[in-house]
């Protein structure tokens, strides 16, 4: 069938030929577990405690290059699970993608290391950290998910406001112009 020439066609008149490499491409190469740590200091006696632990959860996301084109993102995630009695679980996760870029101006590539590659990258971490927890011998804890995208934006809103301010101690009262 392939040799009839007629199953694979391209209908756009303006494609541009074989070879002409200059459209903007970012894509997640590959992803896997850096480091992982789970620590249940009070064991076996967190396993009797009675009262619901509170949870403290952070989140980190750093990126370094590792050729011209690839750049590692690296999605750090600490979870602390703490009773009164004391802590029953620390778990500690550096999940890392490779991300390919390529053809695409700065701004493009910031935003889609800090905030599309952490959005693509999240659902596995998760997953890395509830089976962790679970493997621990506690329940599994399922994140909530991460709107990345409205964080990144948020974080550049306010770095623009501290460069604008010329790096003075925030004001007090919020910055003027309204909510957007």
């Amino acid at each position: 069938m392939a040799d009839e020439g007629d199953v694979l066609k391209n209908l756009d008149p303006a494609a541009a030929p074989n070879g002409d490499d200059n459209a903007p491409v970012a894509g997640i190469i590959s992803q896997y577990v850096k480091d992982l740590s789970v620590e249940n200091p009070n064991a076996p006696a967190a396993y009797r405690w009675q009262d619901a632990p509170k949870m403290d959860v952070q989140f980190n996301i750093g990126a370094q290059a590792a050729s011209e084109d690839v750049t590692e993102v690296e999605l750090k995630i600490t979870v602390t699970a703490k009773a009164e009695a004391g802590t029953a679980y620390i778990v500690d996760l550096a999940y890392c993608g490779l991300v390919g870029l390529r053809n695409m101006n700065e701004a493009q590539s910031h935003a889609f290391i800090y905030a599309e590659a952490p959005r693509i990258l999240f659902p596995f971490a998760r997953r890395v950290v509830s089976d962790a927890i679970r493997d621990a011998g506690f329940a599994p804890l399922m994140l909530d998910p991460i709107d990345f995208n409205g964080l990144y934006i948020q974080r550049m809103q306010q770095k623009r406001a501290e460069e604008g301010q010329g790096g003075a101690a925030p004001a007090a009262s919020a910055p003027a112009g309204g909510e957007g």
